[in-house]
């Protein structure tokens, strides 16, 4: 258990540093204002416009880092500073989330089978570990076999999130792809502004890698602790 502790609390450090790297860019980034004067949201809407998607609306969002697409009202949520702002980072961070709209459009496999596992991934996030562990003390405290195969139901769930956050990493960088060729191929960017959107999207999806790493490194500690104790 002790081996756990570590393993999360250096996953919990790497991910902080990537988090703070990112906030930095972002606020790098934040300083450099567009030459063609649009805002967060206004490149958002142009984005969609020019994929032809019209169903799609840009709202904004309360919060920082907020900024997210959701398939279900097919709405582009974008965090206040983002929404308003007209510099590079808003403009990175709206046209990615307007690539997340045109995945959505165009029926991207990855992102429809993210769907797919979101309803099961929001129950085996909050289950799986207490399976495993409830297992592992039944199996420890009265010897019981079935024990083992509740710790093995646990798996299997922290195994179908862990799945999940592995299919994550292509949306994301498919989005950020789509975001800024849309960007450079209608000159939406000078070359400094896009160089700084470039680099922010890089960092944001450096968050998501951090994260699937440390999904499988828990996954296989689990196993270990379950099919360790079963020989």
């Amino acid at each position: 258990m002790i081996g756990y502790y570590i393993l999360l609390g250096l996953i919990a450090l790497i991910s902080f540093a990537v988090s703070s790297k990112l906030k930095s860019k972002f606020e790098e980034y934040s300083h450099i204002h567009l030459r063609n004067g649009m805002s967060g949201a206004e490149i958002a809407t142009q984005m969609l416009q020019d994929h032809g998607i019209y169903d799609v609306k840009v709202i904004s969002t309360p919060g920082q880092l907020t900024d997210h697409y959701n398939p279900a009202d097919k709405t582009v949520n974008l965090s206040e500073g983002v929404y308003n702002q007209r510099n590079a980072s808003a403009a990175a961070v709206a046209a990615h989330e307007c690539g997340h709209a045109v995945q959505h459009a165009t029926a991207y496999n990855m992102l429809q089978l993210r769907s797919q596992l979101v309803p099961i991934v929001n129950v085996s996030s909050t289950l799986s570990q207490w399976l495993i562990i409830g297992g592992l003390i039944l199996g420890a405290a009265a010897h019981l076999g079935f024990g083992f195969y509740i710790a093995v139901a646990g798996l299997v769930l922290m195994a179908v999130a862990t799945v999940f956050s592995f299919i994550t990493l292509p949306v994301e960088y498919d989005a950020s792809n789509r975001a800024l060729a849309w960007l450079k191929n209608k000159n939406m960017l000078s070359q400094q502004e896009y160089a700084g959107a470039e680099d922010a999207l890089k960092w944001a999806a450096r968050t998501y890698v951090v994260a699937a790493i440390g999904a499988l490194a828990s996954l296989l500690y689990w196993a270990l602790q379950v099919f360790g104790r079963r020989d």
